[in-house]
């Protein structure tokens, strides 16, 4: 009996053993499957974004430089919502630059068919982004982060650095290529508030002006969406729905921006032979305003470092705490 009752022992310390084993590993294969699940949807969705990023970098700059395809997919692996954010950026300007040309044909000088870029252009859209991609890979590391000034400070302050610098590059392209063409009335110099012709450096409608908020609204709404769907337990972070209205501030305000300073560096006359608004000094042209100090491309980057410094300021003022 004795010799039994070890052995039945033994027999039910060993099935109880694997009875205690076999049950926690189903949850442990069962959680291991859910995490690996996660894990390859997130990898397909990188390798998707990346796909497309560099389909459309490659399309639109083939014809001139490589520089583009470098911005997009940097700002692609750093965080998605850069991604998205570029990608509206990209997709409304180039097709308000084609939109209404032969009107556009009519009242610039250097309105370029297609509404090509080359890398200059795309160095001083793209290149603070860029920047600021790269310092937030070093500094965080790739990923979606919600922007939170008690939990993620220095996250918060970067990624709200490039919102304001696309959104501003955003705003300025809406407002000069809505503005130029929908506006009824002559516009006015930022400077002095003088009707001058259209196309004139540092001129402003409030056509324009609504534009430029609303290309910084469609910004910030792409940054917005890509949060919600991406960034899990977002509602234990601060409110992210001020990213539309920071958004369109950045939009407008960097508008205004570019054009004080196109108003003040950047040349402009009217150009009698020709009946059009030239950036540079020529034989007949009459002197409007600005000096010839800035070129469009440099007045563009000055606006977006401008914004990408501010914006951060005043959001960190205002911005829900959690």
């Amino acid at each position: 009996m004795r010799g039994g009752a070890v052995a039945w022992d033994g027999a039910g310390g060993l099935g109880q053993r694997v009875f205690s084993l076999w049950l926690p590993m189903s949850y442990y294969q069962e959680d291991f499957f859910k995490e690996y699940l996660k894990m390859m949807a997130n990898i397909i969705v990188l390798n998707l974004l990346i796909c497309i990023s560099l389909a459309l970098w490659i399309v639109s700059m083939i014809a001139s430089t490589y520089y583009g395809l470098v911005v997009g997919f940097i700002l692609t692996v750093a965080n998605y919502s850069f991604f998205t954010s570029l990608f509206v950026f990209f997709v409304t300007s180039s097709k308000l630059t084609r939109w209404k040309k032969d009107i556009k044909k009519q009242i610039d000088s250097e309105y370029k068919e297609g509404g090509q870029r080359n890398w200059v252009q795309v160095f001083c859209n793209g290149g603070v982004p860029t920047e600021l991609a790269v310092l937030y890979m070093i500094e965080n590391g790739p990923g979606e982060i919600p922007i939170d000034f008690s939990e993620q400070y220095t996250a918060s302050w970067m990624c709200l650095s490039l919102l304001g610098a696309l959104a501003c590059s955003a705003g300025d392209t809406w407002a000069s290529e809505i503005g130029s063409v929908m506006s009824k009335r002559k516009p006015r110099l930022i400077t002095t508030w003088e009707e001058v012709p259209v196309g004139t450096n540092g001129a402003v409608t409030l056509v324009g002006l609504l534009s430029s908020c609303l290309g910084g609204m469609a910004v910030g709404i792409a940054y917005f969406i890509t949060q919600l769907i991406f960034v899990t337990d977002l509602e234990v972070f601060a409110p992210q729905w001020p990213i539309i209205v920071f958004g369109a501030a950045a939009g407008l305000l960097g508008s205004i921006v570019d054009s004080y300073l196109g108003a003040t560096m950047q040349y402009s006359g009217f150009d009698q032979r020709i009946g059009m608004v030239v950036n540079h000094q020529t034989q007949d042209s009459k002197h409007i305003s600005g000096k010839p100090i800035l070129d469009n491309n440099a007045v563009n980057l000055f606006s977006t470092i401008i914004i990408a410094l501010v914006l951060p300021g005043v959001a960190w003022c205002f911005w829900p705490r959690s």
